[in-house]
């Protein structure tokens, strides 16, 4: 008898979200990775799709409203793997940025200055797939 192992599907997302060749960072206020620079996103509600997670998290966090969000990969997150982040990447939003307490800071940020932050793990790796995926370098 063999051991099938299945790929879990999401259960958490988040948006590279960007303009002028900078993306939109976060720093967050709160357990998990806080004080840490990342993108915004969060995890999964019942009865949401992986792509309505990212709009809401992005939507609840900073007031922005994404659309047309493209995916960029799935990592998994933890030490055990218990998340497994999908991550989308957009240039079409709209609204004025009002970030909720989740948020200690934030900023846009050109990719290349990201050495001198703290941030999540394989963020550089993570930003450069993503504007991989919105056709620039």
């Amino acid at each position: 008898m063999s051991l099938q192992v299945t790929e879990l599907p999401p259960n958490a997302a988040s948006v590279a979200i960007v303009r002028e060749g900078k993306v939109l960072l976060i720093k967050r206020a709160y357990a998990p990775y806080q004080h840490l620079w990342t993108l915004p996103g969060g995890r999964i509600e019942p009865g949401e799709t992986i792509e309505q997670c990212a709009i809401r998290e992005v939507r609840e966090e900073l007031a922005l409203s994404i659309r047309n969000p493209r995916p960029v990969m799935v990592q998994p997150l933890g030490r055990d793997g218990t998340f497994r982040l999908a991550i989308f990447a957009t240039r079409d939003f709209s609204g004025q940025i009002l970030a909720s307490d989740e948020i200690a800071d934030h900023k846009w940020m050109d990719p290349s200055a990201l050495p001198a932050l703290r941030t999540t793990s394989r963020l550089d790796e993570v930003l450069a797939r993503a504007f991989a995926v919105l056709g620039q370098s």
